[in-house]
């Protein structure tokens, strides 16, 4: 009897932690389509300046990065998570604050090497938490370059290594996709 509490214990805990784990969609998050619509626009936002940053890398143009870089940390700032636990919730908030930093480090230089080098920094902490920024119609991919370890993030399954364009643009490979 008692083995059978038991497995049911943890067959609860593990349906209970999966459910938190899925990605919520922004009509889940926010309650009205209304709202829904705004979420999912600043998303959209969001995520084609990172992707402006990392092809702006890809290109070399440290000038564009600036300026799509800047733009990101603007849009990170109104970004407000929704539906986390307060643990989650704390999580996320750090990580984004980290997300911010590694932007407006882009922002603040027009040195290419010091703009990648935060670029890889951007990249793994937005991933880590990229479910809450996806817009519901995306695929995301992590891509890696094996040779450095470096990650980007791309809305396309082609290689463009934005680290080491001109010797190495499509060294790299996909990780995951979301």
């Amino acid at each position: 009897m008692k083995n059978y509490i038991l497995t049911a214990l943890l067959a609860l805990s593990i349906l209970s932690f999966n459910l938190s784990a899925q990605v919520k969609t922004s009509l889940q998050e926010v309650g009205t389509q209304e709202l829904a619509e705004k979420r999912e626009a600043l998303k959209e936002a969001i995520i084609l300046n990172y992707l402006g940053v990392k092809n702006s890398l890809v290109k070399s143009d440290s000038v564009q990065a600036i300026k799509y870089a800047t733009a990101f940390a603007s849009l990170m700032d109104q970004f407000k998570f929704k539906k986390l636990s307060l643990a989650q919730m704390n999580e996320a908030t750090t990580t984004r604050e980290e997300i911010k930093k590694n932007a407006l480090a882009i922002a603040a230089t027009s040195s290419i090497n010091i703009q990648r080098k935060e670029m890889d920094k951007l990249s793994v902490n937005m991933w880590s938490i990229i479910e809450r920024f996806k817009p519901e119609k995306t695929t995301l991919y992590k891509q890696v370059c094996p040779m450095t370890g470096t990650t980007w993030i791309s809305n396309d399954k082609a290689i463009e290594n934005p680290y080491y364009p001109k010797n190495m643009l499509t060294c790299g490979e996909v990780k995951a996709s979301i």
